[in-house]
């Protein structure tokens, strides 16, 4: 299991945790997905093999949200 760490520009209200959880946690090989709405992160637990952390940004871009550019992974 991979940890990766999305940095986003900004999270402007409570219900675009929600959307960004829903989406990201239905993909395959995503075992776990927290949004920190304070520090606009997106803190998800995937299996590298089955779905990168450039698919999880763009999945987070189609939604509308930006991603700083910032990925950090483990």
């Amino acid at each position: 299991m991979k940890i990766s760490k999305i940095e986003l520009e900004e999270l402007t209200c409570p219900s675009c945790i929600n959307k960004i959880e829903r989406t990201l946690s239905k993909k395959e090989g995503v075992q776990e997905v927290r949004v920190l709405f304070n520090s606009s992160q997106v803190k998800v637990t995937h299996q590298e093999d089955l779905i990168s952390a450039d698919q999880l940004v763009n999945l987070i871009e189609k939604l509308g949200y930006r991603v700083s550019g910032a990925v950090h992974s483990s």
